[in-house]
């Protein structure tokens, strides 16, 4: 049985006000041809289809069109879509009746009461497997199971949500059968992308070991960490990152999905090999200059020197300056160097010495990544700036307080 593993789409994301539907048209066209040249038999998307709640009706479009052209293309393919935080567990699971159809489960939310609704076992011609298609978890979905001598545990109640699942994923399952994991969350020590990845439970402990897998899977497909890599060192624990860069942060890393192959050998046992397949990327991300900040003529000139001309889809552009070369004119002399080029410009970010502590660190003023900032860091900056509570820590109890409170606004994004 052959597995492709992709998670993290974000489909209808606005990067600095530009839309990224090309790209990731280009990238579903390549995902097909994939899909058909690999044998896949079974497609797993592990989260976060959407890039926020209330996507554009243009993504969700976006999205079944690949499903109905991925099915036209491989007849035999099963695809399983699970929710991610970014996703709205309610709107993802909508269009579950139409989508059956072509052989597409979707899993949006996990019922404590109803462990095994997350669990989908396939037997056909083309697969054979169990798989645990296990939702992003959010507090109130595991709060029945989160009850610890310490109050409310988030990542015991994870642990409880997974260890339900697996035991109704492996009852009566043959031998010859796979179990295959899927999840949306943030394993312990994997790799953040800082300016693009949300926390998922504010001022809490997020990170979920991997021994929440136990040792029946075949293969546990992540989402949520944009970065491909391994979890644990295990071959079989896997995120396969995003398909396209999610943030300027994001450049420089090699986009894959992963493909899986799954076996039953002669010592009766399973043999689980996987290998990226590397997805060509569309447009570029640009950041000038790339070391430290030049001056704002010699900013014009690099950013003239740019040739784009042979970009199919036009290349994004952001530039540091530093503060003291944003004079009345500084706009507009980065506009004529930009004119007539084929760039999608995404601002400038400003860079200013800190001359309070008359050393070398440069402090980073972007607007644009207000929305990432965890609010627990920036009530702790609160306490430090403020003259009368200089010097003083930040009570746990105003910590739960904003806790509570953040917990509640995401769950209402997502009904």
């Amino acid at each position: 049985m052959k597995v492709l593993h992709t998670s993290d789409w974000h489909l209808g994301q606005q990067f600095y006000e530009h839309s990224r539907n090309q790209e990731h048209q280009v990238f579903f066209d390549w995902l097909i041809t994939a899909l058909d040249a690999q044998n896949i038999d079974l497609l797993l998307v592990a989260g976060d289809i959407y890039h926020t709640a209330t996507p554009p009706a243009s993504a969700e479009n976006q999205l079944y069109q690949f499903i109905k052209k991925a099915k036209k293309r491989c007849p035999g393919l099963h695809i399983i879509i699970i929710a991610g935080n970014h996703d709205s567990a309610n709107r993802i699971m909508a269009a579950q009746p139409l989508l059956a159809q072509f052989d597409t489960d979707v899993v949006g939310r996990f019922d404590a009461q109803n462990p095994n609704d997350v669990v989908i076992k396939l037997h056909n011609a083309n697969i054979e497997a169990h798989i645990v298609a296990m939702p992003f978890l959010r507090a109130s979905d595991v709060s029945q199971l989160s009850n610890s001598d310490n109050g409310l545990d988030y990542a015991q109640g994870v642990s409880q949500a997974y260890k339900q699942t697996i035991e109704f994923a492996i009852e009566n399952k043959a031998d010859t059968t796979p179990l295959i994991i899927m999840g949306h969350l943030h394993a312990k020590g994997g790799d953040v992308s800082s300016d693009s990845e949300r926390n998922l439970v504010i001022g809490g402990e997020e990170a979920i070991t991997a021994n929440v897998f136990n040792e029946y899977a075949d293969y546990v497909a992540l989402g949520h960490l944009h970065k491909a890599q391994k979890v644990a060192k295990s071959d079989i624990i896997r995120y396969c990152g995003t398909p396209i860069p999610m943030s300027f942060s994001e450049r420089k890393y090699t986009h894959q999905v992963n493909i899986i192959d799954i076996n039953y050998d002669e010592k009766h046992k399973f043999k689980t090999t996987v290998n990226p397949l590397y997805i060509p990327r569309s447009a570029d991300l640009i950041v000038l200059p790339e070391g430290e900040c030049v001056s704002l003529s010699a900013l014009c000139e690099q950013i003239k020197a740019l040739d784009t001309t042979e970009s199919e889809i036009a290349p994004y552009l952001r530039v540091k300056l530093k503060s003291s070369d944003t004079d009345t004119t500084f706009r507009e002399q980065i506009e004529q160097a930009l004119d007539g080029k084929n760039i999608r410009f995404c601002g400038i970010e400003r860079v200013r010495e800190n001359t309070q502590t008359q050393s070398d660190t440069h402090l980073f003023e972007d607007l644009n990544q207000v929305e990432m900032l965890n609010p627990i860091n920036l009530l702790e900056q609160a306490f430090a700036s403020d003259k009368d509570m200089a010097g003083q820590t930040v009570p746990d109890e105003l910590k739960v307080l904003l806790n509570e409170v953040i917990n509640e606004l995401t769950e209402q994004e997502q009904l």
